[in-house]
C-alpha cells in the first residue's frame, strides 16, 4: 500500500510538470502532511515553475474556517489573474515565485 502512494504522489510526477501551481495547505493536515507541501513547493521552484504555497494555521485536509475558506478563494482568483495578467480588482495580495 505504501507503494501505491508514492506512485500517486504529485512529487513522483514533478519532471512532467510545467504550469503555474498554487498550494493551498492546512497546517493540521494528516492526509497529507505540510512537508509534502513544502517539498513540493521546493520541487517547483527548482525547476523553474511558477508557484505560491500558503499554509493555513488550524486547518487540515478540507478547510474549515470561513475567514479561510475566503481567504484560499481569493488567493486563487489572485493567483489566476498574476498568471494570465488578467487585472482583478481589489485582488488580495500574493508572491508568485518564479514569475
Amino acid at each position: 500500500e505504501e507503494a501505491l502512494y508514492k506512485e500517486r504522489s504529485p512529487i513522483e510526477s514533478i519532471e512532467t510538470l510545467s504550469c503555474p501551481i498554487l498550494l493551498l495547505q492546512g497546517v493540521e493536515d494528516k492526509v497529507v502532511p505540510p512537508n509534502q507541501a513544502e517539498s513540493m513547493h521546493q520541487a517547483l521552484l527548482k525547476k523553474g515553475i511558477p508557484t505560491c504555497i500558503k499554509l493555513y494555521e488550524g486547518e487540515q485536509h478540507g478547510f474549515r474556517k470561513a475567514e479561510n475558506i475566503e481567504d484560499a478563494l481569493d488567493s486563487e482568483l489572485a493567483f489566476y489573474g498574476k498568471i494570465y495578467a488578467i487585472n482583478i480588482p481589489n485582488a488580495v495580495d500574493i508572491s508568485i515565485d518564479n514569475l
